[in-house]
């Protein structure tokens, strides 16, 4: 298409999953419901970490900040889709839109590697257990974190730059609760050949690099588990990586709903399924990990009722 056909996109409209009033309303409440309990559940988390020092341990540090990354990302998406709800007011500026976008792939990107990293302290403990105070040292977990931010930022940064060389043009309309990226390659009337391959490349290394080295770790935890005489030895050794793998199986279920199908069948119907990527996860990952863990329990019980607590205990 010819340059002077297309025209610079000054804004977009977030239509939502329903555009029926009285359905809103329910979506209103339900997400802003959702949005509440994602908050609370996830600051509870990092409020009981970071006060109890039992718990300042390499797990419950990644813990802390995969918390940290889905409180983030819930409140660069739910609020704007709240206020779309509520004050019918569908539209999105530009630059608003490819800022949702960036915080969107960094911070999955970010919750992705995240996982990776406590794949491999669950690796350390049962398979290295005498070694792991030192295989986990605090430096190491500072430097493991820092370069999955360095990872993430460079990832969103990337796709984003490559965003603002699309062209759109025609139907601005967007049928999804936020600006996500296979929507906004649709809405495209410019060659976005570079944007596809650069997505298909950083993709495998982001999301199945970190996915294929969370497998190895567990098949190699599993055997160890296999070896341990015990059956009580075996279930407290399982259970430490109980609530992991239910976060992973949750995260890349519902984002392989989404991803792991061609552009162009892309639809609305995969609302649904961005939604449970989206809100139910982040909502999701702090009862995961504080139902049957009794260390979280008692930094939780403790937190919240303080001295009655330690009474009862």
């Amino acid at each position: 298409m010819h340059g002077s056909n297309q025209s610079r996109v000054s804004e977009f409209l977030l239509l939502g999953i329903s555009e029926s009033p009285e359905q809103q309303r329910i979506l209103f409440w339900m997400f802003l419901s959702m949005y509440m309990v994602t908050v609370v559940g996830n600051v509870l988390i990092i409020l009981a970490i970071s006060f109890d020092p039992r718990l300042h341990t390499p797990m419950y540090f990644f813990l802390a900040n995969l918390s940290f990354t889905d409180l983030f990302f819930v409140t660069n998406t739910i609020p704007k889709m709240l206020v779309s709800l509520q004050s019918q007011n569908k539209a999105i500026s530009y630059a608003g839109c490819l800022t949702q976008l960036y915080f969107l792939v960094s911070l999955v990107a970010l919750d992705n590697l995240i996982l990776a990293t406590m794949a491999y302290d669950r690796y350390v403990a049962i398979c290295r257990p005498l070694h792991y105070t030192t295989a986990m040292s605090p430096g190491l977990c500072i430097l493991l974190l820092t370069l999955c931010w360095a990872l993430s930022v460079l990832y969103g940064l990337t796709h984003t730059l490559l965003m603002t060389r699309v062209t759109f043009c025609g139907s601005r309309k967007i049928h999804y609760i936020f600006c996500e990226m296979y929507v906004l390659l649709r809405l495209a009337c410019s060659n976005t050949q570079v944007n596809h391959m650069v997505l298909i490349a950083t993709g495998c290394f982001i999301f199945l690099t970190p996915l294929g080295f969370m497998i190895m770790s567990y098949v190699r935890i599993v055997r160890t588990i296999l070896q341990i005489p015990s059956v009580t030895g075996k279930y407290k050794a399982f259970s430490t990586c109980a609530s992991h793998l239910a976060v992973v199986s949750l995260f890349y279920g519902t984002l392989g709903m989404v991803y792991l199908q061609p552009l162009q069948t892309y639809s609305m119907k995969d609302s649904v399924a961005t939604v449970m990527y989206a809100v139910v996860t982040p909502m999701m990952n702090p009862f995961i990990y504080s139902l049957r863990n009794k260390d979280m329990h008692g930094a939780l019980g403790r937190l919240l009722l303080g001295k009655a607590f330690q009474r009862l205990t």
